[in-house]
């Protein structure tokens, strides 16, 4: 018997465990956030005796007579304080780190009343954020400081919040103060637990699988196979390839594959269980190399070829006009595998549900995981419901089913409630990461520096199943040659399976590595003609009129130029400056259906906002509820965000490809103008119970369209960053000029330029995913993930400029922000110790991580 103080109460705790377990499954204080359970990301983070620990770590044998205290605990005033401050700063976007946050900040301020920057940043410095980047986390512990020395009041924002006004994010104060629901913060009663048995090798023929044992355990309520399956066995986000479970004489495809699912009384049964299956296997040789997956004799990794996609994008004869340009550079280029590292791992609760199941997700796309879940199930579409509680980030990483459908198996297949989340070890290997890709790029330019053509050859890693594989190498290949008046290119590229984890969508969506390669490549091309690396670009960027490469013209929201310009002064001061520029859609585009909707339901003297669309921490739904107050003249108090749920909400598409502040914002616009013209003659209250639905397509035309100027994306945002170093090759300031067509909340958008920033400048020092024989060796805290006290000083800066009619002239700014940080980046050590190079992450920087 162990005798516990938390928050001021004293527990009798009978057995020994983790002090997450009893703060969190006894006495469900679900502010205590399970982001790892391996003591490195922070999200667990209490105060103990006036210090903070990581509550994954201590046993609560060590723990008697100590005072405990989580964000449950503290005082009204100290809520209302650190609501406000963290809400107001803009320091809140998923939202999954920052109970932890407080209490970093409580231990500072009680200690230092008045801290420094510098010492906010060290407060932190042992909590990850993979969303903000760090900056805004840091000023509302400042401002949270400023607020008890001057015992100042505080509020909330009220009435009419056109788009342009820095409102607190809705959800913001239920995010900091841990009232706010993820996944795994359910606790429901009679619920049981589950999860899958991955397989022992890449690549394998599974010959049998022994169950009797682990289903003879106590407390087991059933060990599942692929046999179990009612309907497909094969899911996928737009391919089916994707096996929910390997059945026997099946071969596996990747160390993350499910051989069969164990449901039980309480997690500590399933393990124990999982180890009562015995699986027989036929070990086979994998193909973990993409340019062996790409030989006529490689093992085929599935059986309709090692080629998941081919792209190959035309425009003039390249080969001719680079022969003939006088300038011309020719690199090979290779970028990793990335890990999301989102800070909520996987989580899913099903329930049966009138002769279906009922989903509680987080997930990027609730209608998505609705398709699969059913096509699993051999169930109508109808009988599966989903609803996203809070989603702690996805990155892309959680387009992708990855539990959801296992959830949805048992609880179909048992009748029970059940739970299925991920360990952090387990998401590491499970979801799709970030292509790693080979490039091979030429440039070309004429005696002024002006671009003539270009050529590339890309092939990436796509992994064990098609994912986002697809489209990321579309996307990839169609922005390779940047938002610059290029009008002869020749790009080819090739998504390949092996026997690696998947990869797929990962903010930037390809992107980010073909910049790469494209800008290093006008660094040396500006060394030939004479000019400086900002100049080249600013004589080629695209300007409204102008036909982008890939004969789409250039709209009048178009600001390369002006992004150019921002920057121009920082990067005439500094001696070792790099700069980089780069494109990014808003939209699905290339001709597919592209649709936002939203539904308004006047509902208890409110306006509900239902979209089913994934806020996953960019503030979608404080984006719609902005456009929702402009539009319709709402007061903010009369309206209300609903969680996203398909029996509720209508489908507007995957949180994917910037789209969602366009596309549906322009939905719920539309929506908003029906309920205005109501309101012109009635009162809210006399609207009760009444709808209002609005619809939007985003139209664009198809790749390769045979017409003269195709629309392949209804909009594209455009962005400058600027890297500029210390003597010493630290990074001294970022600073990211980001064209928006409007800012809807510049808090929130500056909040995305700073968190996209961090992300590129971990991409480009710091982060590796290592891969070996197809099985990660990297763990949470051995990934690289930047913390604070490493994060440079960021200076977001905000471009608008109208052209764009949808949703007041909005783009999407989720993806481009962590597009050109690593160009920037290479391109200031290219100054810095005149090294070129081609390979990220960068070497011979003082973020090196030193060799054991």
């Amino acid at each position: 018997m162990y005798t516990l103080v938390v928050n001021g109460q004293t527990y009798e705790v009978t057995n020994d465990k983790r002090l997450i377990r009893f703060l969190r499954d006894d006495l469900h204080l679900t502010s205590v956030k399970d982001g790892c359970s391996e003591g490195a990301c922070g999200t667990c983070t209490v105060i103990i005796d006036g210090k903070t620990n990581r509550a994954c770590i201590p046993l609560v044998s060590k723990l008697a007579g100590k005072q405990i205290v989580t964000v449950e605990g503290l005082s009204d005033r100290e809520k209302d304080v650190y609501g406000y401050a963290f809400a107001k700063a803009g320091a809140v976007q998923c939202g999954f780190c920052i109970p932890g946050m407080v209490m970093c900040a409580k231990a500072l301020i009680d200690e230092h009343p008045d801290p420094s920057r510098l010492e906010a940043a060290a407060a932190i410095k042992n909590n990850v954020c993979r969303c903000t980047g760090y900056k805004k986390i840091i000023d509302a512990v400042l401002l949270s400081a400023k607020l008890f020395r001057e015992e100042a009041d505080v509020g909330e924002d009220k009435g009419i919040a056109p788009t342009g006004r820095a409102i607190q994010r809705i959800d913001a104060r239920q995010k900091v103060l841990g009232t706010g629901e993820y996944v795994d913060d359910m606790y429901l009663d009679g619920m049981i637990y589950a999860s899958a048995l991955r397989s022992a090798y890449p690549r394998a023929r599974v010959t049998a699988i022994h169950t009797k044992e682990a289903k003879a355990l106590p407390g087991v309520a059933g060990v599942f196979t692929a046999a179990d399956i009612p309907g497909s066995v094969k899911v996928g986000h737009l391919k089916q390839d994707w096996d929910t479970m390997i059945p026997v004489g099946k071969e596996t495809h990747y160390l993350g594959d499910a051989v069969c699912i164990v449901a039980a009384e309480t997690p500590e049964i399933v393990e124990e269980a999982k180890k009562l299956v015995k699986v027989e296997y036929e070990e086979l040789t994998p193909v973990l190399d993409p340019f062996d997956a790409m030989r006529e004799d490689a093992p085929k990794v599935h059986s309709d070829g090692n080629i998941l996609a081919h792209e190959h994008l035309v425009r003039g004869n390249a080969d001719e006009v680079i022969q003939a340009s006088r300038y011309k550079v020719t690199n090979h280029y290779e970028t990793p595998w990335t890990e999301h590292a989102f800070l909520e791992p996987e989580a899913a609760v099903a329930m049966p549900f009138d002769g279906g199941v009922f989903i509680y997700s987080t997930d990027q796309g609730t209608y998505d995981t609705q398709h699969e879940c059913a096509m699993m199930l051999g169930i109508p579409r109808e009988k599966v419901i989903v609803e996203n509680k809070l989603v702690g980030g996805g990155f892309g990483g959680k387009e992708d089913v990855t539990v959801q459908h296992h959830a949805a198996l048992v609880a179909y297949l048992t009748g029970r409630t059940v739970k299925v989340k991920l360990t952090r070890k387990e998401s590491i290997l499970i979801h799709p990461k970030r292509h790693p890709m080979w490039m091979d790029v030429t440039t070309a330019c004429d005696e002024n520096g002006y671009l003539t053509a270009m050529k590339a050859v890309v092939v990436s890693d796509t992994g064990a199943y098609a994912s986002l594989g697809g489209p990321v190498l579309q996307r990839a290949c169609t922005h390779a040659a940047g938002p610059y008046n290029f009008q002869t290119v020749d790009i080819d590229g090739r998504a390949v399976y092996t026997n690696n984890p998947p990869a797929g969508a990962f903010r930037g969506f390809g992107v980010t590595q073909t910049c790469f390669a494209s800008e290093m490549n006008l660094n040396q091309l500006a060394d030939m003609v004479g000019i400086t690396p900002w100049e080249i670009r600013y004589r080629n960027a695209i300007r409204p009129g102008q036909v982008l490469p890939n004969g789409q013209t250039a709209d009048a929201s178009t600001a390369v130029a002006e992004a150019l310009e921002a920057l121009k002064e920082r990067y005439d001061r500094e001696p070792y400056a790099g700069i980089a520029c780069a494109m990014k859609n808003a939209g699905v585009g290339v001709g597919l259906p592209d649709w936002g909707r939203c539904r308004l339901l006047v509902n208890a003297g409110k306006a509900e906002i239902h979209a089913g669309a994934s806020c996953i921490g960019q503030g979608l739904g404080t984006v719609l509820t902005q456009i929702v107050s402009e539009t319709a003249g709402l007061k903010l108090e009369e309206i209300s965000y609903e969680q996203p749920n398909t029996s509720r909400a209508p489908d507007s598409g995957t949180t994917s490809g910037s789209r969602q502040t366009l596309v549906t914002g322009e939905a719920a616009r539309r929506a908003a103008e029906e309920l205005r013209a109501d309101l012109s003659e009635y009162g809210l209250k006399e609207l009760e119970g009444r709808e209002y639905f609005g619809s939007y397509l985003a139209k664009t035309d198809k790749m390769g369209s045979d017409i003269l100027h195709p629309v392949s994306h209804v909009a594209y945002g455009y962005a400058a960053q600027l890297c500029a170093l210390n003597e010493d090759g630290t990074v001294k300031l970022l600073a990211a000029a980001h064209d928006v067509g409007k800012a809807v909340n510049p808090v929130s958008v500056e909040g995305q330029i700073e968190g996209g920033v961090v992300m590129g400048m971990g991409f480009a020092l710091t982060e590796q995913y290592v891969l070996e024989n197809g099985e990660p060796k990297s763990k949470f805290g051995t990934l690289g993930l930047l913390k604070a006290d490493k994060v440079p000083e960021i200076e977001p800066i905000i471009i608008e400029k109208p052209g764009v009619e949808a949703a007041y002239g909005a783009i999407g700014i989720g993806e481009i922000t962590s597009i050109p940080t690593a160009p920037a980046i290479a391109g200031a050590f290219y100054k810095w110790n005149g090294q070129f190079q081609t390979k990220l992450p960068l070497s011979g920087t003082p973020y090196e991580k030193k060799k054991k």
